[in-house]
């Protein structure tokens, strides 16, 4: 599956008319200032239809505009930043509807050892190693099934942005050969996946101008 396959009328487009048309001058101009840099890589992102690692890392960088900080490191700053989308009452609805868009690509990405993070992290090539990642990639792909199950929103988004955030690295520290031969699934399905949760991401944001998410990274300085 490919980001292109993805239909759900949020692009950067439509995103950027509901922002110009509704956008809040927060006394800061954080919440623009997150939009609008989001909304600039997502657009880029959109170009790549038929280059998933170009589309992949653009739709991360838009993502990270929406969620990072000054403050706190950088798993622990968009696990923070879903805590407050998971707040909203439009969240539950946009989950479901990814699960039931994604449901075999996730089954797919969830279970893929080469974007969980135990298996770069053990010993992966000694028995002893490879015995634990698979043990702890078991354990966590039960936890990712049971959070489907009891609709823990929570865990399996913990469990999907574990393995996203390792194909983040694979990716931009060059630890993978773009348009390269072999481990492509995870690639497109991460970019389908993305392609997906950005957008929607950034449309609750429009919706929820009050909430505080927080100091953007980087702000302009005079």
């Amino acid at each position: 599956m490919s980001s292109d396959e993805i239909v759900n009328g949020l692009t950067a487009t439509a995103l950027d008319a509901k922002w110009r048309s509704a956008r809040q001058r927060d006394e800061q101009g954080h919440v623009n200032l997150r939009i609008r840099r989001a909304l600039s890589w997502l657009e880029r992102a959109e170009r790549e239809r038929n280059d998933p690692d170009a589309a992949f890392i653009f739709y991360w960088v838009a993502f990270n505009a929406a969620y990072s900080d000054n403050i706190a490191g950088e798993r622990n700053a968009f696990r923070a930043y879903f805590v407050k989308i998971l707040a909203l009452k439009d969240a539950r609805a946009m989950f479901n509807e990814m699960s039931n868009k994604f449901a075999e690509a996730i089954r797919g990405f969830i279970p893929n050892r080469y974007v969980f993070p135990d298996f770069w992290t053990s010993n992966t090539f000694q028995p002893a190693g490879r015995q634990s990642w698979e043990s702890s990639l078991s354990r966590s792909t039960r936890r990712f099934t049971q959070a489907i199950r009891n609709d823990n929103i929570g865990d399996m988004l913990e469990e999907l942005f574990d393995r996203l955030y390792v194909l983040r690295n694979q990716l931009l520290h060059g630890g993978a050969t773009w348009q390269g031969s072999v481990n492509r699934n995870q690639v497109t399905e991460g970019a389908a996946i993305l392609a997906f949760l950005v957008p929607h991401f950034i449309n609750l944001m429009l919706d929820n101008p009050d909430v505080d998410w927080g100091i953007p990274a980087y702000p302009p300085v005079e």
